[in-house]
């Protein structure tokens, strides 16, 4: 799970997304420091917002950070100070990580598409996939359900012309990788990359 700090766009402030939701329909309730942030609509849990985050966490570094262990534990605390109990049970696995393609068939509904077999280390995913270079045999980025693209987009479960497909066979493009190439396609990792490990970008 990702949580997003910019001390130099935003201020001292940390940002726990949870949800996509409609902006004209946020509800904010403040508890101390912390702002939590829920849908007017249907009482659902949009995210969080705690400021004055650097009196509270050690952060190192600005931008997109994967919440850990380490930093959940004051997080905790600090609701439990201003009186906000709700239960913090985030899933902390790394979203974006080596895959390797064991298997590729053709889509039975669209030329284009591929359906994959994906093995990440501990479970192996169905993926579609459309990028023209997707091949068996290779080591590529998955982008897990639950995984939040650098655009924004959050990965979810879907079906792809009538085929399941549970997360996403990533481009360097995607990514927002420097100097990713314009053509379409999958990054296709070399072999020093280890199924199961989290990219790291």
């Amino acid at each position: 799970m990702d949580v997003f700090y910019n001390q130099q766009g935003i201020g001292d402030v940390l940002i726990i997304p949870i949800k996509e939701g409609n902006r004209d329909t946020f509800k904010q309730e403040t508890y101390g420091d912390v702002v939590k942030i829920t849908d007017r609509e249907d009482g659902s849990l949009l995210g969080y917002n705690i400021f004055n985050a650097s009196k509270y966490f050690n952060i190192d570094g600005n931008g997109k950070m994967r919440l850990t262990e380490e930093m959940l534990s004051p997080i905790k605390e600090l609701f439990t100070q201003n009186q906000l109990d709700d239960v913090l049970d985030f899933d902390l696995t790394p979203k974006f990580v080596v895959g390797y393609v064991k298997e590729k068939e053709a889509h039975e509904n669209a030329d284009k598409l591929s359906v994959c077999q994906v093995d990440i280390g501990d479970e192996t995913l169905q993926i579609v996939c459309g990028a023209p270079n997707i091949d068996q045999g290779q080591k590529v980025v998955v982008a897990k359900v639950g995984a939040i693209m650098p655009g924004g987009m959050k990965i979810k479960d879907a079906k792809l012309r009538g085929v399941p497909s549970t997360g996403m066979i990533c481009s360097a493009k995607e990514l927002n990788l420097p100097d990713a190439p314009k053509e379409k396609g999958i990054l296709v990792l070399d072999e020093k990359y280890e199924v199961g490990q989290p990219f790291e970008f």
